[in-house]
């Protein structure tokens, strides 16, 4: 992007940098759920190349932390969310300025470090004490996902660690410091070779991704246009979401 993108923001940092929204048409500040960041980066890019006037700034967190700060007044003009929970709190604190639109869907996956070294084969071994599993915070929507997951296979997990970021789970898992995490499918690509995914079968539990513009500011709009179009769904399929 030609103005720096903010990356995944964690802590302080996040709440230092919430307020850097657009204040006219030739910047817009995009509010997206942590596991959208390659897809999005990409999706900026191409939309500056349409625009040329535009700057796109990206911020990157988990979604409850983003809605937060949005109904707490932070300026931002696009937010992109990985559940539609997530996006009713905006929605009820009449933070949006348009319905949102479903852009995008993932599923949830079970990930392990590259060559899988504590042999998890599904779900069922993450009730073993002796392992290191992380997992979303619950009012995350990547961790209210895993526990419908859970909670539908009858599985009683305790988790050694909550994060407040799909992202957060996947750096461990990458790292070694669990030797499993329940993200998204889309993560683990991103992941590359550093982790591995092991099967939950065939699945149903997918989250819907629904996109707003904040503000009334017009180039909010065209993003989220953009973003929900047919330019905008090629994006994302090549990052592994399935698209409306």
């Amino acid at each position: 992007m030609k103005g720096a993108a903010l990356g995944v923001l964690t802590g302080v940092l996040a709440g230092f940098c919430v307020a850097c929204g657009a204040e006219d048409d030739t910047m817009v500040t995009v509010y997206a759920a942590a596991s959208l960041s390659e897809a999005f980066e990409e999706l900026a890019q191409q939309f500056e190349a349409t625009h040329p006037e535009v700057d796109v700034r990206l911020s990157f967190a988990g979604s409850a932390r983003l809605a937060a700060q949005i109904t707490a007044g932070a300026r931002a003009d696009v937010f992109a969310s990985a559940d539609t929970v997530t996006m009713d709190r905006v929605v009820h604190a009449g933070r949006t300025a348009d319905h949102p639109l479903v852009f995008a869907r993932n599923r949830l996956a079970l990930a392990v470090p590259a060559h899988n070294p504590a042999d998890v084969s599904g779900l069922a071994d993450l009730t073993d004490d002796s392992l290191v599993v992380a997992v979303c915070a619950p009012e995350v929507p990547c961790g209210a996902l895993a526990e419908a997951v859970l909670d539908d296979a009858g599985l009683a997990v305790d988790a050694d660690t909550e994060e407040t970021s799909v992202r957060a789970v996947l750096t461990k898992v990458a790292l070694g410091e669990a030797d499993a995490g329940l993200v998204y499918a889309t993560d683990i690509a991103a992941g590359g070779n550093r982790v591995a995914e092991v099967s939950l079968g065939p699945s149903g539990f997918r989250t819907d991704y629904p996109i707003a513009p904040v503000s009334d500011q017009s180039r909010a709009a065209d993003f989220v246009d953009f973003v929900t179009g047919p330019a905008g769904a090629d994006i994302l399929r090549r990052h592994g979401f399935e698209t409306p």
